[in-house]
């Protein structure tokens, strides 16, 4: 059997020090987009449907910013305009590829070094100094200042409003880390914006707050359609400082980061939540097996898909636990997640060591559990939308026996994003075929409009639906056979 024809597979695509993309700064726009072409095609190849793409890392841009300089991760050089325009070229070569494009930013986060003097001249940071905290040997913008927290949120709607991006994506930074030995010097933001507040940590987790649920509203307002959501530490808190807690004993967001991330799911504040769950099962600690159960439970009957995120980055890494030495371990996190229904999808951290594929761990999830192309998870608020139309299919000769197909947009329906090809080995009994994942075999780009019957599928027959950015389905066409006989030449 086939697993879900609607399940997110994802994966992160780090800019930050050059983890993934750009390999390393200073590379020609060529090299840059052949080198992000690359990383699509690989997605497209383990049959992923969307990518991750970190274009603010640092309070910099990846685009051209009114409100941030050019990133230094493209230039070597912050401030520098590469010549080109890296976010539009990156979610048009996504869009042309059926990979849904989700822009990753880190909303606090502004250098990896401490001292505003280092940043370009005119950097907003440099600027509004009262807005920055240098902590654990980086610069921040302060959650508890106000001014900076509605900066960051306007520099990042800005790519929001101008590019075609399908969601907003925050990781697990909010407030930092802690760091053994230093408080998080925000004595002065508690004076001026704590008044009324005596818990200091109940302040500082309702910046966050409302940095969250005021960025839900702003992307509704300029992108309906966008998923926003975010990918926080794994562990919200351990049963054992809180009954509602996980049976763990490890570092709690609550607490350490200052982020609720339980109290967004139960707010209803987000489209997804992607705990990074980057233990193998049985840690004592912090169990996968633990807590994607957890997560399962906090999620259920919230409006809130759960994705999971995988720590591809431990595979075969000999610093690791032994199951991490085992080339079924993310598989068997597949396995387990396949018994929660809650469960709608997996994103992989990060891109270079997804296609590393160390000892084969890559290509064993995707034998167990990738086989066949799936759709990308409707949201329950849009699920009542309009679908594209059904398309209309025909039997054509390009060089090779194949299939045309196309649907007309207009009014209520959305256009094609892409379309879903259904495979019968006879032909289905009924008006409507199943348009079923046992019967799935390819997702097709509406820009392509057309599928390659392979010579061994010659003779069967197909229909196909018409799918649109969010995932939502055409009613399958008319079923066709794919005639029989050699390839033309």
């Amino acid at each position: 059997m086939a697993g879900p024809k609607a399940q997110l597979r994802g994966v992160w695509i780090a800019s930050v020090v050059n983890i993934d993309w750009p390999s390393q700064a200073g590379l020609s726009a060529e090299r840059l987009q052949t080198d992000f072409v690359g990383q699509l095609d690989r997605a497209r190849a383990r049959n992923m449907n969307a990518v991750f793409v970190q274009i603010r890392p640092t309070a910099d841009a990846f685009w051209p910013s009114p409100y941030e300089p050019w990133s230094q991760w493209i230039t070597g050089v912050q401030g520098e305009d590469p010549g080109w325009d890296p976010l539009e070229f990156m979610v048009r070569a996504a869009h042309e590829r059926g990979l849904a494009f989700h822009a990753w930013f880190n909303p606090y986060r502004v250098s990896m070094q401490p001292d505003v003097t280092a940043l370009v001249a005119d950097h907003p940071a440099r600027t509004h100094p009262e807005w920055t905290v240098s902590y654990g040997g980086k610069l921040y913008y302060n959650p508890g200042v106000p001014a900076a927290r509605r900066f960051a949120q306007q520099a990042m709607l800005d790519a929001v409003r101008r590019y075609d991006v399908d969601g907003v994506h925050f990781d697990d930074y909010f407030y930092p880390y802690p760091v053994s030995g230093q408080d998080f010097p925000d004595d002065a933001a508690f004076a001026a914006y704590g008044r009324g507040w005596t818990d200091r940590a109940a302040w500082r987790r309702a910046n966050v707050d409302l940095m969250v649920s005021e960025m839900q509203q702003l992307v509704r307002e300029a992108r309906p359609e966008a998923y926003f959501g975010i990918s926080p530490f794994g562990v919200w808190r351990n049963d054992t400082r809180d009954p509602g807690g996980s049976a763990t004993k490890a570092f709690q967001s609550y607490d350490g980061l200052n982020a609720d991330t339980r109290g967004w799911v139960q707010k209803g504040w987000l489209d997804y939540i992607a705990p990074q769950l980057y233990w193998h099962i049985g840690l004592a600690v912090a169990d996968y097996g633990v807590l994607a159960p957890w997560w399962a439970a906090q999620t259920a009957d919230t409006g809130t898909l759960l994705w999971t995120g995988q720590a591809v980055y431990k595979v075969a890494d000999p610093a690791q636990p032994a199951p991490w030495q085992d080339q079924a371990e993310l598989s068997r996190h597949l396995d387990l997640n396949t018994t929660l229904p809650q469960i709608s999808g997996d994103i992989l951290f990060s891109a270079k060591d997804t296609w590393a594929d160390r000892i084969g761990s890559i290509s064993r999830l995707q034998a167990d559990h990738w086989q066949r192309p799936a759709l990308v998870p409707v949201l329950p608020r849009l699920a009542d939308g309009a679908a594209p139309r059904r398309p209309v299919v025909r039997v054509e000769r390009r060089g090779a026996r194949g299939l045309a197909f196309e649907s007309a947009c207009g009014g209520a329906h959305p256009a094609p994003f892409q379309y879903a090809v259904y495979r019968y080995d006879a032909r289905p009994v009924g008006p409507r075929p199943a348009a079923d994942a046992d019967h799935l075999v390819a997702l097709v780009p509406a820009a392509v409009g057309f599928f390659d019957v392979p010579d061994d599928a010659r003779g069967a027959w197909y229909a196909v639906t018409a799918v649109d950015r969010v995932g939502r389905e055409s009613a399958p066409s008319a079923v066709v056979r794919a005639g029989a006989g050699p390839r033309p030449r």
